[in-house]
């Protein structure tokens, strides 16, 4: 009877354990909002993006542009009498559009509530001068300055000249949103006609060489901090290591008290400190220096002292026995046995800087991180791609180098 109640005890934990870990799941799933079937509905809608950040390399090359541009100006709204057409230039292209005044297209609510759309003038549109074959963008400039490109039936509107350069298009003059400073009186609107046509060889684009320097500069943040992070973190390791502070009740105070600073900075992370220090010296790299130096010392200090408290107590009696001081254990009975820990931990937390020095970038931190989150936000994917595939290869790369150290010291 004994023999089955034990039996059943183990089971029993099982039961509540296995109900307890299935409760936390479920509230784990609501907290998280998780949503598998918009997971997967919507997955078509992030594939033209992440097509773009994984094959980026059209972005990597660029060549030589050569602009032409034909303007007319067109008057809102129309006055008696109308403004004549333009007239055509000496030199290069230009437009003339007919009727030279009109309205453009506006937005008003009916008086159910619903918004309706008034198309504005439409206009006949001749170019003249441009280059033959080549792709011509219509653009607008209404009188607040703002540009933008001509769209018809939510489409780009583009046309090709033919063989003399020539080409006709009919638009309907469309709608923006313009302040009402602007509106009072005749306001004057252009309408562009741009053609961009490469000339030359090939070169790197602006958006590789900002990737590669400030990819040097992550690797330099992340050598840098780390480099700070040792010379600071040694002399605290042998103070927050328990077999060395255990002497006396003052040199115990002194353990606890590390230690708890220990804690406290590392339980903080790296973005914070960023924060606080691009407060201190301003945006840039040295920010991102001093953040990652700050979380080093904790993180490296805290590893440091756990090898020290792992080493072997022989030496340390030994040496203790002919009467040395503490200074004299640590360099003749520490420091031998501690030295392959301390590289192989030191190598680690050069790698985890150098992928901190990205993230760091995010809050102004300097490196690769600053032109990612800028790429990011106006929808850049391309340029985006270009950082993320050279993160991935500074990443690979010092993963082998760090593992052939560590082969070779450790």
């Amino acid at each position: 009877m004994a023999q089955n109640s034990r039996k059943a005890e183990p089971r029993n934990s099982f039961l509540v354990f296995l109900i307890l870990l299935l409760v936390l799941f479920f509230i784990g799933w609501q907290i998280g909002e998780i949503d598998l079937y918009a997971l997967v509905t919507q997955f078509d809608d992030a594939i033209p993006a992440l097509s773009k950040v994984l094959w980026p390399w059209e972005r990597a090359i660029t060549y030589p542009e050569e602009k032409w541009q034909g303007t007319a100006l067109l008057e809102n709204p129309c006055q008696d009498p109308p403004p004549p057409l333009n007239t055509p230039a000496e030199e290069g292209p230009y437009l003339i559009v007919d009727p030279a005044c009109g309205e453009p297209t506006i937005q008003e609510e009916n008086e159910a509530g619903e918004s309706i759309v008034i198309p504005g003038t439409e206009l006949h549109v001749q170019g003249y001068g441009f280059l033959p074959g080549e792709v011509v963008q219509l653009w607008w400039r209404d009188p607040a300055g703002s540009q933008f490109r001509q769209r018809q039936d939510g489409d780009i509107i583009t046309v090709i000249p033919d063989e003399n350069g020539e080409f006709e298009i009919d638009i309907i003059w469309p709608y923006s949103i313009i302040p009402p400073s602007y509106r009072e009186g005749v306001s004057e609107w252009e309408l562009q006609g741009r053609q961009v046509t490469s000339v030359g060889a090939w070169e790197f684009s602006d958006e590789l060489t900002m990737t590669i320097e400030k990819m040097i500069e992550t690797i330099f943040i992340g050598m840098m901090a780390t480099f700070f992070g040792i010379i600071l973190a040694l002399p605290v390791s042998f103070l927050a290591a328990r077999n060395l502070m255990s002497g006396n009740v003052f040199t115990m105070g002194i353990y606890y008290l590390v230690r708890g600073v220990l804690n406290i900075i590392r339980s903080i992370e790296p973005l914070i400190w960023a924060i606080l220090a691009i407060i201190i010296v301003g945006l840039g790299p040295w920010a991102g220096i001093l953040a990652l130096t700050v979380h080093s010392i904790a993180a490296l200090g805290k590893l440091y002292s756990e090898a020290i408290e792992s080493i072997d107590s022989g030496p340390i009696e030994a040496i203790q026995a002919t009467g040395a001081n503490w200074f004299q254990i640590v360099m003749y009975a520490v420091v031998p046995q501690v030295i392959p820990p301390f590289v192989s931990f030191t190598i680690y937390r050069w790698d985890i800087n150098i992928r901190m020095s990205t993230v760091i970038g995010l809050v102004g931190g300097g490196g690769i991180g600053f032109l990612l989150t800028q790429w990011v936000r106006n929808l850049d994917y391309r340029a985006a791609g270009i950082a993320v595939w050279f993160i991935a290869i500074t990443v690979a790369i010092l993963d082998y180098v760090s593992a052939e150290i560590r082969e070779r010291f450790v």
